[in-house]
């Protein structure tokens, strides 16, 4: 496991959810949600990096179910490209089927209704984002996830 914090990201066309992990990268925590419109949305972003100092960022790629991109696949890309470029840091994008579902459960399950929850909802699904890549890495030995620039 590479030592260094990570963040997550949850690229949704309204709100862009954070996660970070601790430096040993053992586990994800939520950090915020951004709103995707705002002007500032990448410098707000950047307070994050520069906050947390992170080794690299992990982006989820929502695939339909059967692995195919769609046209959030394309959006989540773009984001990911553009949050490279303003950065500097390495960008890894990992599979994020169904994580926004496990959100939604994961809130339903501790009594949370789904009203009022959006953007904590964003957050839970860029920690699941994380923490998939974290406990990816940790098995296998290498970075999981696709380098951006590799797609």
């Amino acid at each position: 496991m590479r030592p260094g914090a990570r963040l997550g990201v949850d690229a949704g066309k309204a709100r862009v959810g954070i996660s970070v992990c601790d430096p040993s990268g053992l586990i994800a925590t939520p950090v915020m949600t951004l709103n995707r419109a705002s002007e500032s949305l990448l410098d707000d972003f950047q307070r994050v990096v520069d906050e947390y100092s992170p080794i690299e960022v992990i982006v989820g790629l929502p695939l339909n179910l059967a692995g195919s991109h769609t046209p959030s696949t394309e959006d989540a890309i773009a984001l990911a490209r553009e949050l490279g470029q303003s950065t500097g840091l390495p960008v890894r994008m990992i599979d994020e089927r169904l994580t926004t579902v496990s959100a939604h459960a994961a809130m339903r399950s501790v009594g949370k209704k789904q009203r009022g929850t959006r953007s904590v909802i964003d957050q839970v699904a860029a920690v699941m984002v994380l923490q998939h890549a974290l406990d990816s890495e940790r098995s296998s030995g290498s970075p999981a996830g696709t380098n951006i620039n590799d797609l």
